[in-house]
């Protein structure tokens, strides 16, 4: 069974799952060559990318705890509007590269665009046009994701994992229902009171069943 919530690793092995001319079939054969991905991320990656891009059009893309950066990079491809992406982590991984040039032998237009910068998430300046995504930033990442925005006015969007009751604010809210969600419902209405047009989705939790998906616009 191919699970997309699995973190086997794709690679050229897999190449024949996908052989469709979709997008997403391209940028999984892509993800295939380079060979480093954990087959979970590409699936979250794709699902988050999909639905923030019928909300968000265009910006700088700041890609937050971003790992290989693939998310950064899917929301490129997606459009070519966007002036240009980066992703930050404190470390990034050995492979960045690896499956960076293997996106850009398909679109080569990455290697202009696409800037990886290993350094602390709140040392990078943000514009408000900015679009700032994060996807699984654990724990008091996600806030930290959240402010970062909020104090530039930009677009975000975060899909929380790791929630730490004893640092996330589940506010009033642990007595009725979960604490992790109390935590996300929280963030949700914190962007409201700072003036924010709030929506939430999720992503199939066939993928990760820590699904919810926060994004924000300034009003």
């Amino acid at each position: 069974m191919f699970s997309p919530s699995s973190k086997a690793r794709l690679t050229e092995h897999d190449l024949g799952r996908f052989q469709g001319e979709t997008l997403f079939d391209r940028i999984a054969r892509a993800t295939c060559e380079a060979g480093c991905l954990p087959r979970k991320e590409l699936y979250e990656a794709w699902e988050v990318a999909r639905r923030v891009r019928r909300v968000f059009r265009g910006g700088r893309i700041i890609d937050l705890a971003a790992g290989h950066g693939l998310l950064a990079q899917i929301l490129m491809i997606m459009d070519g509007t966007s002036t240009a992406a980066v992703a930050v982590d404190t470390a990034l991984p050995a492979s960045t590269d690896k499956l960076h040039d293997a996106l850009s032998r398909t679109w080569p237009q990455l290697r202009l665009r696409v800037s990886f910068e290993a350094r602390s998430l709140d040392s990078i300046e943000l514009q408000p046009d900015d679009v700032v995504v994060s996807s699984h930033a654990c724990g008091a990442l996600t806030d930290l994701v959240i402010d970062r925005a909020l104090a530039a006015r930009a677009r975000v969007a975060v899909l929380p994992c790791c929630h730490v009751l004893k640092v996330n604010d589940p506010g009033a809210l642990s007595g009725w229902v979960d604490g992790a969600l109390a935590v996300d419902i929280m963030r949700a209405v914190k962007l409201e009171q700072h003036g924010y047009r709030v929506r939430t989705q999720t992503i199939p939790a066939t993928v990760t069943p820590k699904n919810r998906l926060l994004l924000a616009t300034p009003a």
